[in-house]
């Protein structure tokens, strides 16, 4: 169960030093757009120390890494420091998935290939984020909203940004993988209230947890995008008189009033794995 994600730029020893203690459940050490290009390069070589070190505080650590040419150098200085996943910036086609993954597999002898994060960040990689989904190594789509509305000449709001959010937030539902997101993006962090409706907005959508760049907001995302106690009682309710509807040769029956059949129990069964997830990962 992945909440919280919380971005640390890989060139602010400061900040990730106490990146591990912060309760997210990733940490993504950041060598694209949050590290100036005279930075990049000391960023890259300094995961082999901030890697483990974060690890050690019991979250998983990804690594965004930078496209073009410090592509598969970014990479393959995440594998061999032990990160967890690759977040991949502007990912418009499922091809440089696979080379990527090519490049890599002389690297990864004595560790489980690492997974990939695309972000969906131009109007190509939109319009085939399907195919994208069921490449090679991935695990969980997001989006970049800045770059999306840039690359549609557009400004940032959550009108423009909801449907292009959505449409990745969906091919990631059809691939079976997981989906970070906000559907509004709330920059000023400090704004807790509205922090807290937008990701009990995404959770209702089915998103599985979002990113932040402050830990302040790293508990709110851990408690919106799990189950509460309620819907936990009401999980276990419904699965259990299920089963004793079931055993009774009835796949429908009324709980506490309400109409219940497969989909509900199966909302139920999955919430409460869910719920397990988050427990296990305590």
């Amino acid at each position: 169960m992945i909440s919280s994600l919380l971005y640390v730029p890989g060139n602010a020893p400061r900040f990730l030093e106490k990146a591990g203690q912060r309760g997210a459940d990733v940490v993504i050490i950041d060598l694209e757009d949050a590290v100036p290009e005279n930075a990049k390069s000391e960023a890259r070589d300094g995961l082999a120390k901030w890697v483990p070190e974060i690890k050690k505080g019991g979250c998983q650590v990804y690594v965004r890494v930078n496209q073009s040419d410090r592509l598969l150098d970014d990479a393959i200085a995440a594998v061999t420091a032990n990160a967890d996943a690759l977040y991949i910036p502007k990912v418009s086609s499922v091809d440089s998935l696979v080379h990527l993954a090519e490049g890599l597999s002389g690297h990864e002898a004595d560790r489980h290939p690492i997974g990939f994060v695309p972000l969906i960040e131009d109007m190509k990689g939109l319009l085939d984020v399907r195919t994208i989904a069921h490449g090679p190594r991935v695990f969980a789509l997001t989006s970049g909203g800045e770059d999306l509305a840039t690359a549609m000449g557009a400004k940032p709001t959550p009108e423009v940004l909801r449907y292009p959010k959505l449409m990745i937030h969906y091919a990631a539902k059809e691939a079976g993988l997981l989906s970070f997101g906000l559907l509004r993006t709330t920059v000023d962090f400090a704004d807790k209230a509205a922090i807290r409706a937008a990701a009990l907005e995404a959770r209702d959508f089915g998103f599985d947890g979002a990113t932040c760049i402050h830990p302040s907001v790293v508990p709110i995302l851990n408690e919106c995008f799990a189950p509460t106690a309620e819907e936990v009682e009401w999980a276990r309710k419904v699965v259990s008189a299920s089963r004793q509807e079931a055993a009774a040769g009835r796949g429908a029956f009324m709980l506490d009033g309400q109409f219940v059949d497969a989909p509900i129990v199966t909302r139920a069964e999955n919430l409460l794995r869910r719920s397990e997830k988050g427990r296990a990962a305590t």
